[in-house]
């Protein structure tokens, strides 16, 4: 486990950018019932530090999905191995996540989450890969887009390791 390591995004580029989404929420969920799913494990940091950024009293909820096992790339299917307990009808719930590649699993959670009947489903990903993109969306939110480059740290994992980095790096071959 000790190859070399290339930073891609800083811990202060990550915490501006944190802070930044967490101004804009704020604003566009001002006078909302705001529920934030948080998907486990890789977005427990970023929900973290953003939900202090978010000036509104919320809720939060947390989901597991699987879809990578310990690879570095998705397996196609999503499965939702721990689903919310809360009644989300009539709220408005903001799905958080990690990083946005296929978005598969983004894809699966909104759909399933709507069957609940909340005022509004929407998705923050602190990390894009459009470029992997299988179905058609796009987060509503969005810290950085970056190119087709496996990442770790920042709750981001390679095998079962490095979510603890504070910022996040790729390997150099």
């Amino acid at each position: 486990m000790n190859k070399k390591k290339s930073v891609v995004i800083s811990k202060e580029e990550i915490r501006e950018k944190t802070v930044e989404i967490g101004k804009k929420i704020t604003k566009e969920y001002k006078d909302k019932e705001l529920l934030v799913v948080s998907l486990l494990k890789g977005s427990f940091i970023f929900t973290a530090d953003l939900v202090r950024e978010i000036d509104l009293p919320i809720k939060i909820e947390f989901m597991t999905t699987s879809s990578y096992g310990s690879g570095e790339t998705t397996s196609g299917s999503v499965q939702i191995v721990s689903d919310i307990k809360a009644d989300i009808k009539g709220m408005d719930v903001l799905v958080v996540d990690d990083i946005m590649d296929s978005g598969l699993t983004m894809n699966v959670i909104i759909e399933h989450l709507k069957s609940l009947n909340p005022n509004s489903v929407k998705s923050c990903v602190l990390l894009d890969k459009p470029d992997r993109r299988k179905v058609d969306i796009t987060p509503d939110y969005c810290g950085f887009s970056i190119s087709d480059v496996f990442i770790v740290g920042y709750g981001l994992n390679y095998g079962d390791y490095y979510r603890n980095v504070p910022y996040i790096f790729t390997f150099d071959d």
